[in-house]
């Protein structure tokens, strides 16, 4: 149930108290479970002290949340107390709100809870409500939505304004006329399964993959079906076939979970995504075991990153997110892996335009392109002298160190071409457009409004060769964006272009004309 405003102090969701001590439960499970295996090994005398400390401790400790959090909403805040020793009070007021974010974990689902977070537009300032009736948190958004949208200092007309005569004459004198209804929400973008091809091409989920063969490596020896007369057995049968027909089994069997584990992170990720705008917020919804909904208010947006990766490319996919103040990280991804066409629309739906993400970028020129090879080259050198010290440790042929530094130097030389054709920058009346010098295609758009400064940096071997590297300072995504290796006239007229007035007093006068 939803306080209304100037009501008392209301508690959580009594499901909470089934809640909590499964999550306390979960967290000690592996303390509590060393602890039990000791007293087993030692003494059984302290069981029947030890498993009402395990039954009741859980219960116990879940139970304070509940009973010492509470909430309420006034007419101009959200107020959320709690603590049991150390008490604490977090308000928020109401037209400062600028995100309201629902998540349910598999658990919440089943207990039909949800957390809320608010947003405040800091980092670290959020209020959280863990956890609220599905039906009280979505209430309870809309709530907080609606009026931050509607406050008093923006219904109210400024006494003479043009609103307030209008007003007037459409209600009657003396009559302001009621504000007009919010706009029902409009879809960006919703889920598409012929989506789920581009699964396969994005190598964000290889961390998962490698994090779970690691912690298999840990129990692998441990393991009662492995050992090496097994191992020994599993190998003299392998190799009583084609060692090509094993490589190639292998690569089709790696290849095939790959498939299966993109596809499925995919789908837990991103089912039922759906993109809305409504109440001035971009609003995300996705999830099939997490469900997330995340809010990000438009007028806090400053930009957009359109992403490419190597792979995805092949195949036309694409990334985006949003560059914001007030969110966690700065960075918001707005669209799953999706046709180019489509994250080039949302971007441009967005930002108002779609032409900072299809305007030409100006080149940086011959001397940029010799920078962005020998930044690849240098892997290359470290690669090959490390080689060459195992070579030397293990009596490796030296053809073998020198067929891989030229292998190695081919694949810097192409990632250093790509990096530089994918670097560049370009202004528009409203934003500035950076490549960055990456293998992946990307463009970062930053509204020039949302621009706080400029830092100009340059390396020593910049100097010698005439470049430098511009940095636009912002308090959006991740606080800066940097152009490398532009020419430093390049970089200043830039800088005073997109922020004119910015930079007059560090800028020489021109000599008159005569």
């Amino acid at each position: 149930m939803i306080p209304a405003p100037g009501d008392g102090w209301v508690r959580l969701s009594p499901r909470k108290l089934l809640l909590d001590p499964v999550k306390t439960l979960g967290q000690a499970i592996v303390p509590v479970a060393v602890a039990l295996i000791g007293v087993s090994r030692s003494d059984t005398a302290y069981w029947p002290f030890v498993l009402p400390l395990v039954v009741l401790g859980p219960i116990v400790f879940g139970a304070v949340p509940w009973l010492t959090t509470h909430y309420r909403l006034t007419d101009t805040q959200i107020q959320v107390r709690g603590g049991l020793l150390n008490k604490h009070t977090s308000t928020a007021p109401l037209d400062r709100v600028r995100s309201v974010d629902l998540e349910a974990s598999l658990l919440h689902r089943v207990l039909g809870l949800q957390k809320v977070e608010v947003g405040t537009g800091v980092d670290d300032d959020r209020i959280t409500l863990d956890a609220l009736a599905a039906s009280d948190a979505h209430a309870l958004r809309t709530t907080l939505l609606r009026r931050r949208e509607v406050s008093p200092a923006a219904t109210s007309p400024a006494p003479g304004s043009d609103e307030q005569t209008a007003a007037v004459d459409a209600g009657g004198a003396g009559q302001v006329a009621p504000p007009a209804p919010p706009a029902p929400p409009a879809v960006l973008a919703r889920i598409d399964w012929s989506w789920l091809r581009f699964a396969p091409f994005s190598l964000g989920r290889l961390v998962i993959v490698a994090g779970a063969l690691g912690a298999f490596s840990q129990v692998a020896d441990d393991l009662p079906i492995w050992d090496e007369d097994t191992a020994t057995s599993v190998w003299h049968w392998l190799v009583q076939f084609a060692v090509v027909t094993i490589a190639l089994v292998l690569a089709v069997g790696a290849l095939v979970g790959w498939v299966v584990v993109s596809v499925a992170g995919y789908v837990v990720q991103w089912w039922r995504f759906l993109l809305v705008r409504e109440h001035g917020s971009l609003h995300l919804t996705s999830g099939l075991v997490t469900t997330r909904s995340i809010t990000v208010e438009e007028a806090k947006v400053r930009g957009v990153e359109h992403v490419e990766p190597v792979l995805m490319r092949l195949v036309g996919g694409a990334q985006l997110a949003t560059l914001a103040t007030g969110v966690e990280d700065g960075v918001t991804q707005v669209l799953p892996p999706c046709p180019r066409e489509v994250a080039t629309g949302v971007g441009g739906a967005v930002l108002g335009t779609t032409a900072p993400l299809t305007v030409p970028l100006v080149a940086h020129g011959s001397r940029a392109r010799r920078r962005a090879w020998l930044r690849r080259a240098y892997g290359t050198v470290v690669l090959v002298v490390m080689a060459a010290v195992g070579a030397w440790f293990a009596h490796v042929a030296w053809g073998w160190v020198a067929l891989l530094g030229v292998v190695a130097l081919a694949v810097a030389l192409a990632a250093g071409e790509a990096s530089y054709r994918h670097l560049g920058h370009a202004l528009t009346e409203r934003h500035l457009v950076v490549g960055p010098a990456e293998v992946a295609r990307a463009r970062t758009v930053l509204e020039t409004d949302g621009i706080i400064g400029w830092v100009l940096e340059q390396s020593w071997w910049q100097r010698r060769i005439g470049l430098a590297d511009l940095v636009a300072t912002t308090a959006a995504g991740h606080e800066r964006v940097l152009l490398r290796d532009v020419r430093p006239d390049v970089a200043v007229d830039l800088a005073d272009r997109a922020t004119p007035g910015l930079l007059t007093d560090f800028l020489e006068p021109s000599a008159p004309v005569v």
